[in-house]
């Protein structure tokens, strides 16, 4: 049997009609085109990662889920709902402006067979000057006008706008509307799934040249016109060796760690963690002495019985794991 290690997965890389080239600044070697999305961490029917490093490289996140189960994903870490592992962590790079969208939660009717419903958070690692996101919609908009205003070509009347920079963080549960927009680079944690409404899209063609399709039926079920508990937090308050808590809910617990000098931490037995490197450098080591580097923009699957290990360098990262 294998002994448990940190594991970095080779991505899958996504085109998008919004992507760019940013995601080289990290060292990712890109397909050709305009690639939006790099899933690091992914066990998905639409993208599953392999494993890169160490004795398991070249087996999928599935094959891993599949052999090892919880030993290595903690006593939460096999999702009970689809089987699959509960995450799925995105670096996305925002090119131009994303499609105004919205997720659905778990139990909407209308979801794909098999899919989950989509709860995330962002991270912002890279903002130009005066980028922005849409996040939410604006106090007391109803059902009705939200439908009146997509019918007269006026949306965007209805959205919240809100300024971005690196180090912003952002809790979007399902159902509240949302979209990056030009000249964003962020991490995203998310639950295991694929599921995303259109409500609007700028009336731009895809990448075929054809207008993508929207989902304002769905769209308009599965948005909370009420408060959502959706968060947003600026994060520079952040102090070596202490975790931030930038969100919290059901599906995953995601803090903000400063890294300076030397980090002991461990493992729990009910949940592997995941690291993302957001900048600086270092290393990660564990028990046996191995060791990794920590470059901005690798992401670690740490399993649950690995025991204790430490971040040492100056960098800064972000923590998940399973509540």
């Amino acid at each position: 049997m294998t002994a448990p290690y940190p594991l970095q997965f080779e991505p899958e890389f996504k085109e998008r009609v919004w992507g760019g080239r940013a995601l080289e600044q990290f060292g990712l070697s890109l397909p050709e085109g305009h690639i939006g999305e790099g899933w690091m961490i992914a066990d998905h029917p639409n993208g599953t990662t392999k494993v890169m490093n160490g004795e398991l490289a070249g087996t999928g996140l599935d094959e891993i889920r599949e052999q090892y189960g919880k030993s290595w994903l903690g006593t939460k870490g096999v999702s009970e709902k689809g089987g699959r592992f509960p995450l799925l962590i995105k670096l996305l790079d925002c090119n131009d402006d994303l499609s105004v969208q919205v997720h659905p939660t778990d139990d909407y009717e209308g979801l794909p067979k098999g899919e989950l419903g989509k709860t995330e958070m962002w991270y912002v690692l890279d903002a130009k000057p005066g980028a922005k996101i849409i996040y939410g919609l604006k106090e007391q908009v109803t059902n009705d006008q939200l439908r009146t205003a997509l019918n007269n070509g006026t949306v965007m009347d209805t959205l919240q706008e809100v300024s971005v920079e690196a180090g912003d963080s952002f809790f979007i549960p399902a159902g509240t509307v949302h979209a990056l927009c030009a000249g964003v680079v962020v991490a995203e944690i998310q639950q295991n799934s694929d599921t995303t409404y259109r409500i609007y899209d700028y009336n731009r063609p895809g990448l075929d040249g054809k207008p993508r399709e929207l989902h304002i039926e769905d769209s308009l079920n599965v948005t909370k016109f009420e408060s959502t508990g959706a968060t947003s937090m600026k994060t520079n308050h952040a102090v070596p060796g202490e975790w931030l808590t930038l969100a919290s809910c059901p599906y995953f617990v995601v803090e903000k760690g400063i890294v300076s000098g030397t980090w002991n931490l461990n493992t729990t037995e009910d949940s592997f963690t995941i690291l993302v490197v957001c900048d600086g450098t270092g290393s990660l080591a564990w028990n046996d002495g191995a060791s990794l580097a920590l470059t901005a923009g690798q992401c670690y699957l740490i399993p649950s019985s690995l025991g204790s290990y430490q971040l040492s360098g100056e960098a800064t990262v972000l923590r998940s794991y399973l509540p």
